[in-house]
């Protein structure tokens, strides 16, 4: 039996909640009459090389089991394409999942997709491109990247904590960078604490850092973060998960379809990923994903 519906699993995702679930989303699609297979990669690299040929193959869907990590290796391979990608949350953040309003239950969103594969009801969207490489939610620079690379080269403590660890070392060192930020040819340089490029609103497990961002306007919602302290930083914690921290005379948002950032020694994540050194340029893609499974928010 040849499979049409490529499902890629993360083994690490929620402490393995991917796998647990995988028998479920599965059975959710034979049931709406599809051939789902498991890829068999056990690396980012390896599943977006995977789903591409599955993709390449005629596919009719990418299923992404998982976090915003798992859905980011899938959008390497249906983004630009026609080929769907379904969200099943199985991570920590899910913030794809929480941005399109997909069933925030994992099998309830394989069951909604599933239908509406059946039924032929998609949902396009814009999508962020660095290069190659494409990116669905936030792409961040700054306070946060630096925070990331840390808890990346840390074998210790495992889990959330090292995140928080890392939070720790990079406020003991906290220091605006100087960033030249080309909005649509329009250059300017300035000192920041952070930058984030929303394509979606949310990043980093509910963090509403965009909170105005639309991912059906062609436009990414750019929030840059002056010049601040550490206690300042410490304080405007909460205002990110409601978004009211864009109101704070320290924030100015932008908006831009493309977005050049340069600064020396920084990286960019986004999805939660790595995606490139700065210097580097953002494109905001307009309908470049297909997905299913949100028509009901």
């Amino acid at each position: 039996m040849t499979a049409d519906v490529a499902v890629v699993v993360s083994p690490s995702a929620g402490r393995g909640r991917g796998r647990q679930l995988a028998a479920g989303v599965l059975a959710a699609f034979r049931e709406t009459g599809f051939r789902p297979e498991v890829l068999p990669a056990t690396t980012g690299a390896e599943a977006a090389r995977q789903a591409a040929e599955a993709v390449a193959a005629g596919a009719r869907a990418v299923v992404a089991v998982g976090g915003d990590g798992t859905v980011h290796a899938a959008l390497q391979a249906v983004a630009g394409t026609t080929t769907p990608l379904a969200l099943v949350p199985a991570g920590t953040g899910n913030d794809l999942v929480r941005a399109l309003g997909a069933p925030a239950d994992p099998l309830a969103a394989a069951r909604a997709a599933a239908e509406d594969l059946a039924a032929g009801v998609v949902r396009t969207v814009d999508a962020g491109r660095v290069g190659d490489r494409w990116w669905a939610t936030v792409l961040c620079c700054g306070f946060d990247s630096a925070v990331s690379d840390r808890a990346n080269r840390m074998r210790w403590p495992r889990g959330r904590r090292r995140y928080d660890v890392a939070v720790l070392a990079e406020l003991a060192r906290l220091r605006p960078r100087e960033l030249t930020l080309v909005l649509d040819g329009e250059a300017r340089t300035l000192p920041v604490t952070m930058v984030a490029v929303g394509n979606t609103g949310w990043y980093g497990g509910g963090m509403r850092v965009c909170p105005a961002a639309d991912p059906a306007d062609g436009l990414f919602d750019v929030t840059v973060v002056g010049p601040t302290t550490r206690l300042e930083l410490i304080r405007a914690r909460p205002m990110l998960t409601d978004g009211t921290h864009v109101d704070h005379p320290l924030v100015t948002v932008f908006r831009a379809s493309r977005v050049e950032l340069s600064a020396p020694g920084v990286t960019t994540y986004a999805d939660g990923e790595p995606v490139a050194p700065l210097p580097a340029v953002a494109e905001c893609v307009p309908g470049a994903l297909t997905v299913v499974g949100t028509s009901r928010s």
